[in-house]
Order: structure tokens, then sequence, then C-alpha cells
């Protein structure tokens, strides 16, 4: 059996310029990076503002297991397949992290025969945004301690500086670091840490500004600590907001790409669904809906995480009107929320099935709470048997919902067409009514038990005192309007990961809040969740080489 990498290679990808004239790109508009990958210059495509057109998908899935769900495989698949049944469809995915990538979870370029590509440069440094991103945070940073080793006009108090610098790596030693030690010219001594990139304001900022005017508006609205009278001190008044920008007015262009069948992706951005908001660019998403009738795009991690982010964060702040929603199931993940061995996952167990199907019903539910229908896409594996797709069949249509075996990974688009002609027909039906899960009117914390409760289906939340308080002193400053981004873990309902299928009368613990007021949303981190994530015993990176030949081996 070929790797996606083996299959990605030996794929004829076509040159970039054919990509975009699919699109009705004029030259101009596209900056080629090489052969295979472009920025899109929006002003220059007429796209700066333009109004969305097209019919906007959403794919998210069951929570994540060891054993696979293959969400951003069923994007390229879904979109494959609408192009081969006669519509013009458009991909908006995420850009990788090179934190994962070398870390537990691989790449983010699909798989088999539904991938993005060129699937190495996307997965390595692509077109540079990431850097981009790490060098506009950091450079704030530097910012900061600079302003208060000479003299600190605007007293900031050193205590309360909470901006942490960013690596896309992952690398639990930096979590919790002293710095600025080794005497006075080095400045004042603190405890600080860092993020990993894609949990970076900034990331989010990218993600979610219209254009680079509100990109800098957003940059300089940025909390980055407090005085002493602990009032905020913005990026603006530290007059860093131009300078950042500048670093960020090429990552700000949306990057064009191609599946291995030639339907075009727009992919960009990388915030983490589990610790950011989980979703590609605002801009690339109404850039595609502009060029598309159909336009494919995915939230990170389960439903629970990047699909109620999407909804209540993205659309809210966008406008975005989503049409309709995928939910990608596999046998394997639901016989593991049955409480199957991911070492016994080959073997045959109906009832196992049956009993990990809570977790696909519990996702159903809560899409549907905010009044996007949902199609089921059942992710083939080989192992499966007929009768376990039968059940989980037999489980999604006893919900309302569509279930369609697709055989993507394998087949490419032609495994998917039934997925797609489902897609495209309830989609076009005008049945959606979307709502966000809440009002803006809602206090915080009435705005963290909303998502606790309705959609994990939490008793409660325990917050501590100073969490309390500080959400106060936010709405007593003017951020109580902003929605909420949980960040927990993304294998349960709940904060506890080892608690699968659908959990209830949990408790959720919120440890810590952040202001991220450029971005627009007030963080929420639940238990044990990290905001850099570690690598695990055996990372990927041990297999990752160059071979005698130049080419990567062991990227997946």
């Amino acid at each position: 059996m070929l790797t996606d990498i083996q299959i990605s290679r030996a794929a004829s990808l076509q040159r970039i310029s054919a990509i975009a004239a699919k699109l009705g790109l004029a030259e101009t508009a596209v900056e080629p990076y090489g052969h295979y990958k472009a920025k899109i210059d929006l002003r220059a495509a007429g796209l700066d503002g333009a109004e969305p057109k097209g019919r906007l998908i959403l794919v998210t899935a069951i929570n994540p297991t060891p054993a696979g769900e293959g969400k951003t495989t069923t994007s390229v698949g879904l979109a494959d397949a609408l192009n081969r049944i006669g519509h013009k469809a458009v991909l908006a995915l995420r850009e990788p992290s090179l934190g994962p990538c070398f870390g537990t979870k691989g790449g983010a370029t699909g798989g088999g025969y539904a991938q993005v590509g060129p699937m190495e440069d996307i997965n390595l440094h692509f077109t540079g945004d990431f850097h981009a991103i790490t060098s506009a945070h950091n450079l704030l940073a530097a910012m900061i301690d600079n302003h208060i080793h000479w003299g600190n006009a605007l007293d900031i108090d050193v205590r309360r500086v909470v901006w942490r610098r960013v690596l896309d790596i992952n690398d639990r030693a930096l979590r919790a670091i002293v710095q600025s030690v080794g005497g006075v010219g080095n400045g004042f001594p603190r405890e600080s840490g860092f993020d990993i990139t894609v949990a970076s304001e900034v990331m989010a900022i990218l993600c979610l500004a219209r254009d680079l005017d509100d990109l800098e508006e957003r940059l300089g609205r940025i909390v980055i600590g407090y005085t002493r009278q602990r009032q905020p001190v913005t990026a603006s008044d530290l007059k860093a907001a131009g300078a950042m920008a500048v670093l960020l007015a090429q990552a700000i262009k949306p990057n064009l790409v191609q599946t291995l069948e030639g339907s075009p992706a727009l992919l960009h951005g990388g915030p983490f669904a589990n610790i950011a908001h989980g979703c590609n660019s605002v801009i690339a998403t109404r850039a595609a809906l502009a060029l598309g009738d159909f336009v494919v795009t995915e939230a990170g991690f389960g439903a629970d995480l990047g699909a109620e982010k999407f909804f209540d964060i993205k659309c809210r702040q966008a406008g975005l009107d989503p049409a309709a929603a995928v939910i990608v199931a596999t046998v394997r993940a639901l016989k593991m929320n049955g409480g199957v061995a991911k070492a016994e996952l080959g073997q045959e167990d109906v009832e196992a099935v049956r009993r990990g199907s809570v977790n696909l019903i519990r996702h159903i539910e809560n899409v549907r709470q905010f009044g996007v229908p949902v199609v089921v896409a059942i992710n083939h594996f080989h192992s499966d048997s007929e009768a376990e797709i039968a059940v989980l069949r037999e489980i999604a249509e006893a919900q309302g919902c569509e279930a369609h075996l697709c055989r993507h990974w394998a087949q490419g688009g032609a495994g998917a067409e039934s997925l797609a002609q489902a897609v495209a027909r309830i989609a076009a039906s005008g049945e959606a009514r979307f709502r966000p899960l809440y009002d803006d009117a809602l206090p915080l914390i009435a705005k963290i038990e909303t998502v606790a409760k309705r959609i994990y289906r939490a008793e409660g939340v325990s917050a501590t005192p100073a969490v309390l308080s500080q959400l106060a002193r936010w709405e007593e400053a003017g951020y109580g309007h902003l929605p909420v981004c949980m960040a927990k873990t993304q294998y349960s309902f709940s904060a506890d990961p080892t608690l699968l299928g659908a959990p209830t009368g949990h408790i959720l613990p919120v440890r810590e809040v952040r202001l991220s007021a450029g971005a627009g949303f007030v963080v929420a981190i639940c238990g044990e969740i990290m905001t850099m994530p570690g690598l695990p015993r055996v990372p990927a990176a041990e297999a990752i080489r160059l071979d005698d030949r130049g080419e990567i081996e062991g990227l997946f």
C-alpha cells in the first residue's frame, strides 16, 4: 500500500496559473511561490470586500481518537466530488503547524487520494505565513520589555504583563520560564512563558480580520498587560501595531494550491481548535465564496470545539451563513468510544459501534442547535464490516440524518459522490436557519456556562474567585459583549480526556481566562489543557529525514 507522501509525489499537479484560471483570476492577481503555490492579491483580483455568492459547507467530526476520523481528508474528497458532479467547488482550509507535524498528529493535507498539494511544502514552511505571525508576535514582546527597560512611561506593572512569546514547535520546556536574568542591561526579571504559534492572538487576528486596515486596527487593540492602577495597556499604546502589520502584509494574502484532482484550494491561517478558534481565515473563506458555487471548509477537532467556535466566533464576527454541516465518523472511532482497545479495532464488534454512537448522536444534536442541517459522512476503513456500517447508518438515520459511506481515501472524489449529491441538495434547499448559541449581551460567565451545559452537557462550571473577578473587570472595561473561546481537551465532551462517549453530569473546571481583545473573544482555559504542547515519547521527528536523492522521508 502506498503512503500518503508516495501518492502525493506520484500525482501530476497542474501549474498554479492553470488553477487560478479555473477561478477566473487574472494573472496580475496571482503571486506565484514556485510552480504549484501562490498568494492571491485580493485587491488586484477585485475581491477586496466582494460579496459572497456561494454556499458554505462546514466539515466537522466526532471527537478524535487514535483510531482516526479523517476530517481534512473528507473535506478534500467532498470538494473533489462536488466538482466531479458538475459544481464549482472551492476548498478553504487551514495551514498545518510544524508542532504536530514533528510531534504526534502528523501533517494536515488530507490523505490517500484525497490530498492537497504540494504536500511537503504545505506541511513545512509553505509560504512563510507562520514565520511572519511568529515574528510579529515576538516583535510586540520585545517592544514591551524594551519599553519597560527604558523608563516605563506607560507605568506597566511588570507583574501583570500577560503577553507571552510564541514558537511553532512543541516544546514543554518553554511553558513556564524566568526571563531577563543576567543583570541590569538585560531588563527586569519576571516569570513568563511561550505558547505555540497557532495559539497566538496574532494568528487569531489574521484569521478574523476583514482586510489589512482591519488587521492593523485589531493588532492595536491587543491588551499586553496592565498598569499599576490595573488599567489595560495595548499594542497601540506601545506604537507596535504598524510594524506588526508590515510583517504580516504578505501573510494576510490567501494561499492558492490544489487537490490531487485539480480542485482549487485556499489554505490560509491555522489556529488550533482546542486552544484557539480553529478555523481558516475569514479573508480566504469570503474570497472562496465569491469565486465558487460551493465552499467546503473545516473546523478543527470535534464539533464540540471546532464547530462551536466556527459558529459562535467566526460566523458571528464575519456575518457568514453556513448552508449545511457534514459530521465525519468512522466505525473504528466509534468502537473506541464504545470501549474497544486500539489493538482490537480490526475485529468486528457491532455492539461496540452501537455503544460508541452516543458520541455521534451528541454531535448531531449539538450542530442542529445552531439551525444548520447535518449530513453524516462515514469515512471508510478496509477493516469495516458491512454489519458495522449498517448499524452506523441505522443510528444516523434514526436521528433524521442521511449517512453516506465515503471511500475518498482510496478512490478520490469518485468515492464521495453520494455525499456530494446529498450536500449540494441540502445546501441548496434553504433549510438552514443559522443562529449562534448565545446572545452578545449575556455576561461572560453565562456564555461559558451556556457552552458547558448545552454543548458539553456539563452540570455546571467551577471557576475560582480570581477567574470570576477577572471576568467582571473585563465587563466593566467594555469587553463583556465578546464571545468566549473554550480551550479544553479535544478527546472528550468533558475536560477529562479519558471520559469517552457522551458523558453527562460532569463539572467543567475553568482554571484561567485570557482576554484576546484584538481577535475579539475571551479564552476560557479548562482542565489541564496546555497552550504549548509537548512532544510524545517517540516524536514523528525521529523518522523524518532526507534520503540519498534529497527527498523527504517519514513525513505523513
